[in-house]
């Protein structure tokens, strides 16, 4: 099912030029629901969401492969998702991530940069300066495939 809605999502955003930066984050489907999380280069927004909702709703409702009943949630992965692809960094350059590596090792810094195999975050690190330990700001690079998890940290 999930495999289904991804291509039928990616068919209809190649061919909807409101459509074209969008991209399937996420699909899950348990039981009678399907939620499905989609982002955008240029930002999602409400409309978006219900014009794609609607579009999934034809499909679910003429092929049936959820039923005659079903809940269908469309919309933004949330800052509280992780990010999953390369766009998604792209977007959130200037945010405060936390990085998580395959290693288990814990990053948190501001994304400086990304690129399709690493991302640069600036981070403040504790450093032994004699008998004392002073902050200080470097640069992290981390290989895009030794990251487990992403997820930007809101600051208030």
């Amino acid at each position: 099912m999930e495999e289904t809605i991804t291509n039928l999502l990616e068919t209809y955003f190649t061919t909807e030029a409101e459509f074209q930066d969008c991209f399937v984050v996420d699909v899950n489907h348990s039981n009678k629901k399907l939620e499905v999380f989609v982002d955008s280069d240029s930002g999602m927004t409400f409309a978006k969401c219900q014009r794609i909702s609607r579009y999934l709703e034809s499909y679910l409702d003429e092929a049936k492969p959820l039923g005659e009943e079903y809940v269908l949630d469309v919309s933004s992965p949330g800052v509280d998702r992780p990010l999953k692809f390369y766009r998604q960094y792209l977007k959130n350059v200037g945010r405060t991530l936390e990085v998580t590596t395959t290693e288990g090792e814990t990053y948190t810094g501001v994304l400086k940069a990304a690129t399709p195999t690493e991302v640069t975050l600036e981070a403040k690190q504790r450093v032994q300066d004699g008998k004392r330990k002073k902050t200080v700001v470097e640069d992290i690079n981390i290989a895009s495939d030794a990251i487990k998890k992403s997820i930007v940290k809101i600051s208030f």
